[in-house]
């Protein structure tokens, strides 16, 4: 049986990892630390799992957003990867709810300051977008995003990306694609999905601004397979062919 708790607000790190704990599942933990590659040499070496699917940290969050960042941040410095979600999705929530610059301002400091416990992909996926996205659409600082893919973290590199989501939304294109050609030649898979992922989710609001990209340069033919493949997944079929014909027969 599910644990149940009362609805007070949590205001230490430590009564969140109480909470965590009481929802932990071994044999869910086993699972996951498998897909989240934490084996020897895996992108996410050495990482722990108590085991928690993400609904039920996505509520306990909800209930964090008292926490100060000093707890935050002993959160985000947990081994165990639920601590730097839920620190995470809490973060995300104290973003969207600010009414002030400045509380938006040193919450986006802080997650970029703390960039290297944001350590594994569905980390960046779930907290980028809302808070880096979202603060550098509202102040216009695109030049940021360019910075972040030039640093040799690859998590920064996909925080660069993922958070261009917040722009495709909002219809800003061109730092989608800024930072898709200084990561174009990346040697690893997940940049190269996320770059792919991003291409396609402009393709899907303008298929012709993401054709210029592809085409220009023969631009298509130099990225990796796998980025173009995630970039075309919502062509229409013939079209989709077609890149890959072009593609194969370049070779």
């Amino acid at each position: 049986m599910q644990k149940t708790f009362d609805n007070a607000p949590l205001l230490t790190a430590d009564s969140v990892i109480e909470r965590l704990r009481a929802l932990a599942d071994p044999d869910k933990a086993a699972v996951l630390a498998r897909f989240f590659k934490t084996g020897k040499g895996g992108y996410g070496e050495g990482d722990k799992f108590l085991g928690i699917p993400v609904p039920p940290q996505r509520e306990l969050a909800k209930r964090c957003t008292l926490l100060p960042l000093t707890e935050i941040e002993r959160l985000l410095e947990s081994g165990y990867h639920e601590c730097r979600l839920t620190a995470l999705l809490t973060l995300v929530r104290i973003y969207g709810k600010a009414k002030d610059t400045e509380t938006r301002e040193s919450i986006y400091d802080f997650y970029i300051a703390h960039y290297e416990r944001i350590n594994n992909w569905d980390l960046v996926d779930l907290s980028a977008p809302q808070i880096v996205g979202g603060h550098i659409l509202r102040n216009k600082r695109y030049g940021e995003l360019t910075t972040f893919a030039a640093s040799p973290s690859l998590w920064l590199q996909r925080i660069s990306i993922v958070s261009t989501y917040t722009l495709i939304k909002a219809g800003e294109f061109t730092p989608t694609f800024e930072v898709s050609k200084a990561l174009l030649h990346h040697n690893h898979d997940l940049i190269h999905k996320a770059v792919g992922w991003m291409l396609r989710e402009v393709g899907k609001r303008d298929m012709e601004a993401e054709e210029a990209f592809l085409l220009d340069g023969g631009r298509y033919r130099t990225m990796p397979r796998t980025m173009l493949r995630y970039a075309i997944e919502k062509f229409p079929e013939e079209k989709r062919r077609m890149y890959l014909c072009l593609l194969y027969t370049s070779d």
